[in-house]
C-alpha cells in the first residue's frame, strides 16, 4: 500500500467501531466472492482490506500513546488483542478473495453449494433514471418489502457501512446486496434496469469431494457465528458466551480434520487435483477467522474484564447478542420459528441453536449446533438460542422462552 500512515488524534471508539463492522463486512463478501466466482466483489474485499489496514495502525498508535503505566497496559492489552483479531479477519479474508482473482484451483461443487452456504450476495450499480435513483432506503422500505438489506453502499470511493432509513441513493453508488434471490432479482433490475441473471451452480460429482465442501459451508457458518458471539461477551464481558466462542473455535477445528481426509481421498478421483488447492486456502483461512474470534474474546476467558473503549465500540452496531434457554412448556417449547413469527414478531434474528444431546451412545455423541435456523427448524425445551437484535426485541424472545428477564447479558 502507497499510502503513509502518520499519527493523528483519532477516536479509539470509532476505529474499533468501524473496524467491526469490516470485519464482519469481509467475512460476507470475501466467502460470496468464491461462490459466486466473481471478480468484481473479490476486489471489493480488497479495497476494504487496505481499509483495514490503515485503520488498525491508527488503533495501534493511538493505544500505545495512551498507555502511561503498567496499568495502563494491562487494561489495554484486550483492546490490541481485539485491533489484531480484526486485522486477521481482514488478511484471512483478502485470502480468499485471491482465490478468485488469481485463480487459484476450485472445483465446481464448490459453488453448487451456494444455496446452503450464504443467502445470495450481489453487487449492483445504480443507473441514471432507474428506479431507485434519488429514492431514500426508508422511502422505498426496500427490507420489508423484499427482505433484501443493502449491507454496505461505495459512493465516490468512500464506503457507507450498514447505511439507514435515512440514506438517500444516487446514480454511481454501488451496492452490495443481500437476501433470497427473488428479493434481490428485484431489487437489482430496480437499481439497474436490467434483469438479474443468476449463476448456474453445476452439478457436484465425487462424494468425498461433496463431503469436503459441505465441510467448508459448515465451517464457514461457525467462524461467522464465533465473531458474532466473541463481539458479544466482549460487549457484555460474559464468560458463558465467550465459552460458545471457544466451543465454536474447536468445532471449526474438528470440521477442519475432517475436510483435509475428504480432501485426500478425492484426490485420487479427481483428473487435476491441482483444482483443490483452492479448497485447501479457503479452509486454513476459515480457521484463522475462528481463532481471531477467540482473540477477541480472550481478554473476557482470562477474567481482565472489557475496556470501555471496546464496550462502547461494539454498541455503534445498535444491536445485542443474547444467549437465552428454552423453557419446558414456554411458547417456544415444541414449535418452529415459523409458528411463533420470531422474527417478524420480536425483531430478533436467531443466529444459531445449541442442541444439548441427553443421550450418548458408546462413541460419545456431540451436541448439535443448529447454524443460521431457517423457518422450519423445530425448538425444544432445552435448547439454547443464540439471538441478536434490539434490546426490546430481546425481552420480548425472553418472555417467549418463558424467562421472566434476561440472562446476566
Amino acid at each position: 500500500m502507497s499510502d503513509e500512515v502518520g499519527y493523528e488524534p483519532v477516536s479509539v471508539k470509532q476505529v474499533l467501531a468501524e473496524m467491526k463492522d469490516i470485519a464482519e463486512l469481509l467475512i460476507d463478501l470475501s466467502y460470496s466472492a468464491v461462490l459466486l466466482g466473481s471478480d468484481e466483489v473479490a476486489e471489493e474485499v480488497l479495497v476494504l482490506e487496505e481499509r483495514m489496514d490503515v485503520l488498525q495502525m491508527q488503533a495501534r498508535m493511538s493505544l500505545l500513546m495512551a498507555a502511561r503505566s503498567p496499568e495502563d497496559a494491562e487494561a489495554l492489552a484486550p483492546v490490541l488483542g481485539v485491533v489484531g483479531a480484526a486485522e486477521k479477519i481482514s488478511d484471512a479474508a483478502g485470502d480468499i478473495a485471491k482465490i478468485v482473482l488469481e485463480d487459484i484451483g476450485l472445483p465446481d461443487a464448490m459453488r453448487a453449494a451456494i444455496p446452503e452456504a450464504v443467502e445470495t450476495l450481489v453487487r449492483v450499480t445504480i443507473t441514471e433514471h432507474a428506479a431507485l435513483d434519488g429514492k431514500s432506503l426508508g422511502g422505498e422500505n426496500i427490507e420489508t418489502e423484499t427482505g433484501v438489506r443493502i449491507i454496505a453502499l461505495r459512493r465516490s470511493g468512500t464506503w457507507l457501512l450498514n447505511p439507514d432509513h435515512e440514506t438517500k441513493l444516487e446514480a454511481g453508488d454501488v451496492m452490495l446486496l443481500r437476501g433470497p434471490e427473488d428479493g434481490v432479482s428485484r431489487v437489482y433490475e430496480q437499481a439497474s434496469g436490467r434483469a438479474y441473471v443468476p449463476p448456474n451452480p453445476p452439478e457436484p460429482g465425487i462424494e468425498d469431494l461433496e463431503r469436503a465442501v459441505d465441510s467448508i459451508v459448515l465451517m464457514k457458518n461457525m467462524a461467522e457465528l464465533a465473531v458474532d458471539l466473541a463481539y458479544g461477551s466482549v460487549l457484555f464481558d460474559s464468560a458463558e458466551v465467550a465459552e460458545e466462542v471457544v466451543e465454536l473455535e474447536a468445532e471449526v477445528d474438528a470440521l477442519q480434520s475432517r475436510f483435509e481426509a475428504w480432501v485426500l481421498q478425492a484426490a485420487s478421483r479427481v483428473e487435476d487435483p491441482v483444482q483443490l488447492r483452492g479448497l485447501v486456502h479457503l479452509a486454513r483461512s476459515t480457521e484463522v477467522i475462528s481463532d481471531a474470534a477467540l482473540e477477541i474474546s480472550e481478554g473476557v476467558l482470562r477474567g481482565l474484564g472489557t475496556h470501555p473503549v471496546v464496550e462502547q465500540a461494539v454498541l455503534e452496531s445498535d444491536e445485542v447478542i443474547i444467549r437465552l434457554t428454552v423453557g419446558e412448556g414456554s411458547d417456544l417449547d415444541g414449535v418452529t420459528l415459523r409458528d411463533k413469527m420470531v422474527k417478524t414478531e420480536t425483531g430478533m434474528r436467531v443466529i444459531a441453536v445449541h442442541r444439548r444431546n441427553k443421550t450418548h451412545d458408546a462413541r460419545g455423541v456431540p451436541d448439535e449446533w443448529v447454524v443460521s435456523p431457517g423457518p422450519l427448524t423445530a425448538l425444544h425445551s432445552g435448547d439454547v438460542l443464540i439471538a441478536k437484535g434490539t434490546r426490546t426485541g430481546a425481552e420480548r424472545l425472553a418472555q417467549l422462552a418463558g424467562q421472566d428477564s434476561l440472562d446476566s447479558l
